[in-house]
């Protein structure tokens, strides 16, 4: 195995990428595009790591534009061949390659029945891209870890972009100028006291809410992919009912937290947890256990805390022997329906 992985050149590269992509200012066209228009509602369809900047997208769109957003299941198409009902709809596709064949037949699908399709994609001549009205390219790079990195932040910051032009939100769109600096701080956080408790876990817990919910699916997902450890990913609200049965002292649990109307819950769940003795990493408010740059945009903070996560969990992959790179049975893109 390298001593520098794909995995960790490619966390390293994250801000110059969001630099990239906000410069570009493609995602401000486009959003002038849709502000011109009216939708009964988004339909956002994306897989995996895509599906989690999609989670980040939805809670934007429904937060800054109160539209309804759906998320697509894309075999709805493919294996049961219905269509669905789409007419009028803005569709966004979310996709790193833009080669997942049951994205585009997805996209095709929103297309035919009368959507305005829209791919965030890293390849912008892509099939997803052709199949799509619009195109928003993320200008991510070639990324070559199967753990997808830094074409997960820049999906999400290409989103918030395109949200911030739709909406007119001016604070949004400070909070992502602000992103480039801070991501770059991020890269210094050590968050090895979280990994470190990992070692001997059977399972692990990742927790938060709101804008912070495809975050913490993300984090969940590299856990698994990337250390072959089960991990889960719930909202702070979910957590305490029936998965809160789960967690024991031997299933640490990392809570992400932004300054948003939503943080009390996130504040009072890690306090019980605590108080409950069970093993809790926090980042952001006065509950925090590990190292954070400060509050700032409540949309923007969990896409720089994917930073930290990231090193951490490419780091605990090195120590174990395992090559981030290259997690057991997985490819970069699913060929699949």
């Amino acid at each position: 195995m390298s001593a520098t992985t794909f995995m960790a050149r490619e966390i390293a590269e994250i801000p110059a990428a969001a630099e990239a992509v906000l410069a570009a200012g493609e995602a401000a066209r486009i959003g002038a595009t849709l502000r011109a228009r009216t939708f009964p509602f988004v339909v956002v369809c994306g897989r995996g790591s895509s599906g989690h900047a999609g989670v980040h997208l939805r809670y934007l769109i429904e937060t800054r534009l109160a539209l309804p957003v759906s998320a697509a299941a894309p075999s709805v198409v493919t294996g049961y061949a219905r269509p669905p009902q789409v007419a009028g709809a803005l569709f966004i596709v979310v996709s790193q390659s833009g080669r997942s064949p049951d994205l585009v037949a997805a996209t095709q699908a929103a297309r035919a029945g009368g959507a305005l399709t829209l791919a965030l994609v890293n390849d912008p001549d892509s099939p997803a891209a052709r199949a799509s009205d619009l195109v928003l390219p993320i200008l991510a790079g070639p990324e070559r870890a199967v753990a997808a990195t830094k074409t997960v932040t820049n999906s999400a910051i290409a989103g918030a972009a395109l949200v911030a032009a739709w909406a007119g939100d001016r604070e949004l769109e400070q909070g992502l100028s602000a992103l480039p600096e801070r991501l770059n701080r991020a890269r210094a956080l050590d968050w090895s006291a979280w990994s470190d408790d990992l070692a001997a876990a059977p399972a692990a817990f990742v927790t938060g809410r709101g804008h912070g919910l495809g975050p913490l699916r993300e984090i969940a997902l590299k856990l698994a992919e990337t250390l072959r450890l089960p991990a889960l990913g719930y909202s702070a609200a979910e957590l305490r009912h029936g998965p809160r049965a789960s967690v024991s002292a031997a299933t640490p649990v990392l809570a992400l937290r932004q300054a948003d109307p939503l943080a009390e819950g996130v504040d009072d769940l890690v306090r019980d947890l605590t108080e409950d003795g069970l093993r809790v990493h926090a980042c952001g408010g006065p509950r925090g256990t590990l190292p954070w740059l400060g509050d700032d945009h409540p949309a923007c903070d969990p896409i720089a805390m994917l930073v930290p996560a990231y090193h951490a969990i490419e780091a605990e992959a090195r120590r174990r022997g395992l090559d981030p790179d290259k997690p057991a049975g997985l490819t970069k893109v699913t060929e699949t329906l």
